[in-house]
C-alpha cells in the first residue's frame, strides 16, 4: 500500500517539483493531485482533508514561493507533514518487552497488505536489531492467508506458528505465544484477519480480546500496535460506539 501511495505522490509533485516559480493555482493543482494520491489509497476523507489544508497553508507562505527553489520547498512539506501524520520521527521505535517475547499485533482493514508487511517487519527486526522473531498465523478467514505467511515469512527468516483454519484466532494466538516463549523468540508478530470496514462486531472483538488475552495483548507496553493512516479516524470515531 505505501509503495503505491509513494508513487501517486511522486507523480502529483513532479510538475511542482522542477517549476524555478510557484502560483497559487500550481499549489492548488498539486493539492487536488495528493487529494486524489491519498483517497485512492484509502486514507480517511478527513484525514486527506486537514492533510492537504496544512500544506497548503504553508506552501503558499511568502518564504515558499519566494525562494530560490520552491518547488523543491513545497515536496519537503509534504514529506514533513507525512511525517507528522505518521507521528513524527521521533519515539518511534519498537520498544521490547523485559521479559519474554514482544507482542506485535498487526491490525488493519482488508487488502491493505497486514501480511507482507509482517513479513518485511520481521526481516527488519532480524537484520537491523538481531532479533529472533516468529510470526503467529491468525487470519483465519482469508483464503490462502496461512499459505501465504507461511512463504513470506521463510522468506523472511522467520519461524511460522499456524494451526490451520479450524481453531479460534484467540486460541491460536494464546498456543502462538506460548510456542515462542518456549522457543525462546524475542518477537512474536501477530497476523490478523481484516474487515472491509470498521463496524461494530469489529470493535466488540477489540473491546473484548484484550481481557480474554491478557498476557498476549497487554496493555502495559508488551504489544506494538501497527496501524493504516487510513483508520485512525475511523477507529476513534467508533471507539465512542
Amino acid at each position: 500500500m505505501f509503495d503505491t501511495l509513494s508513487e501517486r505522490l511522486q507523480s502529483a509533485l513532479s510538475d511542482v517539483r522542477s517549476r524555478g516559480s510557484l502560483t497559487e493555482d500550481d499549489v492548488n493543482k498539486a493539492m487536488r493531485q495528493i487529494r486524489l494520491a491519498l483517497l485512492e489509497a484509502d486514507v480517511n476523507f478527513q484525514v486527506v482533508k486537514q492533510f492537504t489544508a496544512a500544506v497548503k497553508e504553508r506552501a503558499l507562505g511568502a518564504s515558499v514561493l519566494e525562494s530560490l527553489n520552491p518547488g523543491q520547498q513545497v515536496v519537503k512539506l509534504v514529506d514533513d507533514e507525512l511525517t507528522t501524520l505518521m507521528g513524527g520521527g521521533a519515539g518511534r521505535e519498537l520498544v521490547f518487552a523485559n521479559e519474554g517475547p514482544t507482542v506485535v499485533l498487526m491490525a488493519g482493514l482488508q487488502g491493505s497488505g497486514k501480511t507482507t508487511a509482517c513479513a518485511k517487519l520481521a526481516r527488519h527486526l532480524r537484520e537491523e536489531r538481531r532479533v529472533d522473531v516468529a510470526l503467529a498465523a491468525c487470519d483465519v478467514y482469508r483464503p490462502a492467508a496461512i499459505d501465504q505467511l507461511v512463504k513470506v515469512g521463510a522468506q523472511a527468516g522467520a519461524t511460522v506458528y499456524e494451526q490451520g483454519t479450524g481453531r479460534d484466532p484467540v486460541d491460536i494466538a494464546e498456543w502462538a505465544l506460548a510456542q515462542a516463549r518456549a522457543d525462546g523468540r524475542d518477537v512474536l508478530i501477530v497476523d490478523t484477519s481484516g474487515r472491509l470496514h470498521v463496524d461494530a462486531e469489529l470493535m466488540e472483538r477489540l473491546e473484548v480480546d484484550p481481557d480474554k488475552l491478557g498476557g498476549v495483548l497487554s496493555l502495559r507496553g508488551r504489544r506494538w500496535p501497527v496501524e493504516r493512516v487510513a483508520q485512525i479516524a475511523s477507529l476513534r470515531r467508533a471507539a465512542q460506539f
